[in-house]
């Protein structure tokens, strides 16, 4: 794996503009409404009160002339017009994005009074990285980047609106925005074939005689028969005209089904399980996708969703789209189903399933799918040990259980016909499946 970029040292006005708001688990509270006094006012009259205070209590009269400059110039920057009225729009370009791009969110303000100082403060949201703060006179540009995959709130921003002064001042909440952040697929070409292949048109030649280009056989012409291709050694051998039988060529149906219900983070590398398993599977859709065929996606944990297989470019960024609620701002909302929805696994699909076998729960929804006459593949994420002090007994008796565990979790999935590959991290998902090409997968009783 490569090492991560240096992370850039924040500027100073990114320093201000967050103030601690990194990453909240709920939002900031609401600002108070209406104009008050900002800094300044504050600096002034607390040097006022201070030396008026001395003045009373020591009885020397300059202190009276001391606590008399900050009151005098409190007025003379009084403002005539403060901005009673302050109106915000924001633009996010852009709203779709993958991972490592910049994500630009501009703030525009429209006020009544005089000249205004704006003063962003910015709840930055998980996911994301503020690299810059550009302030205006009347707009302020946050400029981000997309650490990780997921939908991701921008915001809320706080933007206080200053008088040009520094002595009136207002808040007002510029509400979150949202950014879809796609991962980056994994790279794969291979594309297993299942046993049965629907009756629609592909790229995939079937065991079917039909109108496809690779040869399976010779067989005498029949009267009404198009001749494509003579086959002239038979011909010849048996005085009648024999011709080449051809392979129908279909296209397949796969389903990938991700194992969103637990994410466990490497101890050792800092790598997310959940990460690596949505990379993996969007990387086989983009496969599957290249030749033509249909490609469902369900994810499972979190936010269950699941979309019907379909074809196409606009197709792979569907399931991409499912898959994202999984992660919103990292909250994963309700317990997710052990039942995948019927309508999710057409007849004869082949079923991925992605899982770093973490969860004794992935195995109820293997199981479900068996019941059904399935019989699914699956692509095993690593998701690193946990980490044993030197001595640590217990601890090591701890680690035993839990890879015996995950050897007695593959071992009964392999004894119930269920083929299961590993997918190592960062490298190439043609390397787990290569073993899968072989033979065509889903036949009865076919071993890992």
């Amino acid at each position: 794996m490569t090492a991560p970029a240096p992370v850039p040292r924040p500027g100073a006005a990114v320093v201000r503009a967050l103030e601690g708001r990194t990453s909240p688990v709920q939002p900031p509270p609401p600002p108070p409404g209406g104009p008050r006094p900002g800094e300044r006012t504050l600096r002034l009259l607390t040097v006022a009160v201070v030396a008026l205070s001395a003045a009373l209590l020591t009885g020397r009269a300059w202190l009276f002339a001391l606590a008399a400059a900050p009151l005098v110039l409190l007025a003379l920057a009084l403002p005539r017009a403060y901005a009673h009225r302050v109106e915000t729009s924001t633009t996010v370009e852009p709203q779709r994005c993958f991972e490592g791009d910049t994500v630009t969110l501009r703030v525009s303000v429209a006020h009544g009074g005089d000249a205004v100082r704006l003063d962003p403060g910015v709840t930055l949201g998980p996911g994301m990285r503020l690299d810059e703060v550009v302030v205006g006179s009347s707009s302020v540009m946050l400029r981000h980047t997309a650490l990780h995959w997921g939908r991701w709130t921008l915001g809320p921003v706080d933007l206080d609106v200053y008088d040009a002064g520094g002595i009136v001042r207002r808040t007002v909440r510029v509400e979150a925005a949202e950014v879809s952040v796609f991962p980056h697929a994994t790279q794969a070409r291979f594309t297993p074939i299942p046993a049965r292949l629907p009756q629609r048109l592909g790229e995939h030649a079937s065991p079917q005689a039909g109108e496809g280009v690779e040869v399976i056989g010779v067989g005498p012409w029949v009267p009404g028969e198009r001749q494509r291709r003579i086959h002239w050694p038979s011909t010849t051998r048996r005085g009648s005209v024999q011709l080449h039988r051809f392979a129908a060529e279909r296209a397949a149906d796969a389903v990938m089904l991700i194992d969103a219900f637990v994410d466990i983070v490497d101890p050792v590398t800092g790598g997310s399980a959940l990460d690596e398993t949505v990379r993996a599977a969007t990387g086989l859709a983009r496969a599957y996708l290249r030749t033509h065929d249909r490609v469902g996606v369900v994810s499972t944990g979190g936010t269950t969703r699941w979309l019907a297989p379909g074809t196409g470019d606009a197709a792979f960024y569907r399931i991409v789209e499912s898959v994202l609620d999984v992660r919103k701002d990292r909250r994963f909302e309700g317990p997710g189903l052990e039942r995948v929805p019927p309508p999710a696994l057409p007849e004869g699909a082949l079923v991925y399933v992605f899982t770093p076998l973490s969860d004794a729960r992935i195995l109820k929804v293997l199981r479900d799918l068996q019941s059904r006459g399935r019989r699914p593949v699956v692509v095993e994420i690593p998701s690193g040990d946990p980490q044993v002090e030197s001595g640590d007994e217990a601890g090591e008796l701890g680690l035993r259980l839990w890879r015996a565990e995950r050897d007695a979790m593959r071992f009964a999935l392999r004894d119930s016909g269920v083929p299961v590959v590993r997918h190592a991290v960062g490298e190439s998902l043609d390397l787990a499946l290569a073993p899968l090409l072989s033979g065509r997968i889903g036949g009865r009783g076919r071993a890992g």
